[in-house]
C-alpha cells in the first residue's frame, strides 16, 4: 500500500463511490450501488473495491498492478443515515447485561464508520461525588472494572455544571478536565477523543468516551453521530447500574439464606434445648427418620414443641434446601379448606380474582406439616387420604392433576388411635399418617431439661426486649421451677420467663408469685380425683354457651367469651356431643355428659 487516502479525497456519494487518483491525473465515478463488500468497479486501468467502509484502488497498466492505494470512505454522506447508525448502535450497546460485551460490539461497529480504537463507559454518583471506570472495549475484546475514582469538589461542580454545556465535545489533550481521572487510570497517551456526557431526567449520570490514537482524528460529522448516541448509551448505563443492584441484591439474599438455614439447623437440630437430656432418645428418632421420605406423626400434648422437631426433621432431610410450609388444620374454615389446601383457578367461586397456589403445590420438593390434624372434617380427610395415594392435586376450578412430592409430617395433641374408634378419624388415612410415631414427652415427665430450658428463654427474651444486661436466674427460682408440674409444658415454661422478666425491674429473676408450686388439679367435690380434659372442655363449653344464651356468634357469643373463632366452637361443640342453638338450654344440671371420672 502505497498512500492513504484521506476523507476529504475519497467520498461516498449516494451509494456511489466516487475516488480521485493520488496523482490527481483523472477522477473515477462508479455507475453502480455500493454495496460494501466485493469488486464495485473497473474502468480505465482502475480497480476499485470496498470492504466495511476500507476501499482498495489498484492502478492497472497494460494488464500489470502498477499502484495500490487504501482509502476509507467518508460516511458524511453515507447511505447509513442517520436513522440506520442509531439503529445500529441501540442494538448493539442495548444487547447484552454484560456491559463489557455490549461495548465490544459497540466499537465494531463505530470502526466501520470513523476512527476508533477504545471505547469507555464510565458512571458518575452525585450523593457519594465519585466516578466509577464502569467498562472499555478495544478491538480484542471489552473489560469491565467497576473502580470508583474521589474527585475533587472542583471537579465535581465542573461534572455537575455540564449538564448546561454542549453534551458532546471533542479534544485532542488526555489531560480534559472531564476525561483526566480515567486518561490517568487506563495509562493513555496523546489521543484525540469524543467525549458524550451522559444525561437521564436532567442529572449528570456518566459519560461515553472513544478514542483514537493521534490528533486531528475527528470532525463535526464524527460529533454530530456521537451527540445521538446519549440516549442509548444513559439507558445502557442506567440498566447496568441496576441490574448490579439486583445482583448485589441476590447476593445477599443467597449469604442471609445460608446463614439463616445454619441458624435453623442449629436451633431446630443437634442444638435442640434438651437433646442431651429428656429430649434425647426422640432425637435420635429424628436422626433415624429425617434422612427417608417416610411420613412422620408427632404426637404430645399442646406445647411440647411439635413444630420444632418437625423443623429439624425437615433441616436434617435431603428437601431442606426445599420449602417447609406449615398448616393449621384447626384455623381453617371448612368452607376454604380445598383453596388452601390444593389452591383454585381464577373465577372459581366469587372472589376468586387469579389463580392461587396450594399449600400441597408450594411445598413441592419440600415438606408440608400438618399441626393439628386430628381437627380436620372428614370430607377433608378424604381428599387429604386421595393426595397421599395418588401424588397429585387438583386446584379448585381446575381440569388437570398436578404432580407433587411432598414429604408429610403431621402432629396432634390428641389419641388418633381412640377417634378411628368413635369414627372422628379415618382408620386409613391415620395408618398412612402413622408410618413413623414420635411421641414427644411432657415437660414434667423430663425436669432435667428445665434448667438449660429456663437459661435459654431468659437469654432469647432478653435479646427480644433488646435488654442492657441479662437477668439473673437464682438458685432458689430454678428450685421453683423444678418443683411445678408445668401442664402447659415448654410454652407456658417460656410465657413464665417472660412475665418474670417484665416484674422483675432489673433485680434477679422471681416464680413465687407467677406459678403455683404443685400442679393445679380440678376435682370432683366428691372424690377429690383429677378429671379428664375433655370433661374440663365440656364444662367450660357449656357455661360458655349459658352465658351467650346459645348464641355463638357476634358480640356477647360464645366465641368471643372463648376468644376462638366461630367455625372452632361449632367443631368442638360437634365433637363434644353438646346440641347448641338459641332454642336450646344449656345447663350444667340438664348435661348429664358431664361427669367427673378419675383418670
Amino acid at each position: 500500500m502505497s498512500r492513504l487516502y484521506q476523507p476529504e479525497r475519497s467520498l461516498l456519494r449516494s451509494g456511489y463511490v466516487t475516488i480521485q487518483n493520488f496523482t490527481g491525473i483523472r477522477i473515477v465515478r462508479s455507475r453502480r450501488p455500493l454495496t460494501n463488500s466485493g469488486e464495485l468497479y473497473r474502468k480505465r486501468g482502475l480497480e476499485i473495491s470496498l470492504a466495511n467502509n476500507v476501499g482498495i484502488c489498484n492502478t492497472y497498466k497494460r494488464g500489470r498492478k502498477m499502484v495500490s492505494t487504501e482509502f476509507r470512505v467518508n460516511p458524511r454522506n453515507s447511505d447509513i443515515g442517520l436513522n440506520n447508525f442509531f439503529t445500529e448502535i441501540t442494538l448493539n450497546i442495548c444487547s447484552s447485561l454484560d456491559i463489557e460485551k455490549a461495548l465490544w460490539k459497540s466499537l465494531i461497529f463505530i470502526r466501520k464508520i470513523m476512527p476508533a480504537d477504545e471505547i469507555v463507559l464510565t458512571s458518575y454518583d452525585g450523593e457519594l461525588g465519585v466516578l466509577e471506570l464502569v467498562a472499555s472495549a478495544t478491538v480484542e475484546g471489552g473489560v469491565s472494572y467497576y473502580d470508583t475514582i474521589h474527585l475533587s469538589q472542583d471537579l465535581r461542580e465542573e461534572l455537575e455544571k455540564s449538564v448546561l454545556l454542549p453534551r458532546v465535545r471533542i479534544s485532542d489533550s488526555v489531560h480534559d478536565v472531564f476525561f483526566q481521572p480515567v486518561a490517568i487510570r487506563l495509562n493513555w497517551e496523546r489521543s484525540s477523543m469524543i467525549i458524550g456526557r451522559l444525561i437521564l431526567e436532567g442529572k449528570y449520570i456518566g459519560a461515553l468516551t472513544v478514542r483514537a490514537r493521534g490528533e486531528g482524528k475527528y470532525n463535526q460529522w464524527h460529533k454530530r453521530l456521537w451527540e445521538i448516541l446519549n440516549e442509548p448509551a444513559a439507558i445502557a448505563l442506567a440498566n447496568n447500574k441496576r441490574y448490579r443492584e439486583l445482583q448485589a441484591i441476590k447476593d445477599r439474599l443467597v449469604d442471609e439464606k445460608k446463614y439463616f438455614q445454619n441458624e435453623l439447623r442449629q436451633s431446630s437440630g443437634m442444638h435442640i434445648v434438651g437433646a442431651s437430656f429428656g429430649l434425647r432418645s426422640v432425637m435420635e428418632q429424628v436422626r433415624q427418620v429425617a434422612v427417608l421420605p417416610s411420613a412422620v406423626l408427632l404426637q404430645g400434648e399442646t406445647g411440647t414443641g411439635k413444630e420444632i422437631i418437625a423443623n429439624a426433621i425437615h433441616n436434617l432431610s435431603q428437601r431442606s434446601e426445599g420449602p417447609f410450609i406449615k398448616i393449621n388444620c384447626g384455623a381453617i374454615p371448612d368452607s376454604l379448606m380445598d383453596s388452601e389446601l390444593f389452591g383454585h383457578e381464577k373465577g372459581a367461586f366469587t372472589g376468586a380474582l387469579g389463580r392461587k397456589l396450594g399449600r400441597f403445590e408450594r411445598a413441592h420438593n419440600g415438606t408440608i406439616f400438618l399441626d393439628e390434624v386430628s381437627e380436620l372434617t372428614l370430607q377433608a380427610q378424604v381428599r387429604l387420604l386421595r393426595v397421599l395415594q395418588e401424588k397429585e392435586i387438583e386446584r379448585v376450578g381446575g381440569s388437570s392433576t398436578i404432580k407433587i412430592d411432598v414429604r408429610i409430617i403431621s402432629a396432634t395433641n390428641r389419641d388418633l388411635e381412640k377417634l378411628t374408634l368413635t369414627g372422628e378419624f379415618r382408620q386409613d388415612l391415620y395408618f398412612r399418617l402413622k408410618v413413623f410415631p414420635i411421641n414427644i414427652p411432657r415437660l414434667r415427665d423430663r425436669k432435667n431439661d428445665i434448667p438449660e430450658l429456663a437459661r435459654h428463654f431468659v437469654l432469647k427474651k432478653s435479646q427480644e426486649m433488646a435488654l442492657p444486661s441479662v437477668p439473673v436466674l437464682t438458685p432458689d427460682s430454678i428450685d421453683t421451677l423444678m418443683s411445678y408440674d408445668w401442664p402447659g409444658n415448654v410454652r407456658e415454661l417460656e410465657n413464665a420467663v417472660e412475665r418474670a422478666i417484665i416484674l422483675s425491674g432489673g433485680l434477679p429473676l422471681k416464680f413465687d408469685n407467677i406459678i403455683g408450686v404443685s400442679h393445679p388439679q380440678i376435682c370432683d367435690e366428691s372424690q377429690k380425683m383429677p378429671i379428664k380434659f375433655r370433661d374440663v372442655e365440656r364444662q367450660t363449653f357449656v357455661r360458655a354457651l349459658e352465658a351467650a344464651k346459645g348464641r355463638i356468634e357476634g358480640h356477647g357469643g360464645a366465641a368471643e367469651l372463648l376468644d376462638l373463632p366461630p367455625w372452632t366452637v361449632r367443631r368442638r361443640l360437634k365433637n363434644l356431643g353438646i346440641r347448641f342453638g338459641r332454642t336450646k338450654v344449656h345447663t350444667l344440671q340438664m348435661t348429664k355428659a358431664i361427669r367427673f371420672r378419675p383418670v
